[in-house]
């Protein structure tokens, strides 16, 4: 039996944009929201990053899926790396974060407000 190709291309797609989303919440999310529910102030930076994020997306006028959030993480690594800014290696000192982690850290923020039937494997 044949799979159409488009079909194995968006469950690839989808598989990647999963992926993606958990080595970011694992690497930056899990301690960073950790961090911000501790924190107002940084609550509310991840707040405003995550209003331009939604912004960016147009996700006042569609929903917002992993693989908008994942390519959207994506290029914004992109972008600092061409910019000569790293993305963290290491745990992030968040009493005085960066623009990058904490927009990365908003991504993740996003995330967590989708269905989770969007997250789990196929």
């Amino acid at each position: 039996m044949r799979v159409p190709y488009h079909q194995v291309a968006v469950r690839t797609a989808a598989s990647q944009a999963r992926s993606t989303l958990a080595l970011l919440a694992a690497s930056v999310g899990a301690g960073g929201l950790a961090a911000a529910a501790g924190s107002p102030g940084l609550l509310a930076l991840v707040d405003q990053h995550a209003a331009a994020v939604r912004d960016s997306l147009d996700g006042d006028r569609r929903p917002l899926t992993p693989a908008a959030l994942a390519g959207y993480a994506e290029g914004v690594r992109a972008a600092a790396l061409e910019h000569g800014l790293v993305p963290p290696a290491g745990p992030v000192d968040w009493s005085a974060p960066d623009w990058l982690p904490v927009r990365l850290l908003a991504v993740c923020a996003l995330a967590r407000t989708l269905d989770p039937r969007h997250l789990e494997p196929a």
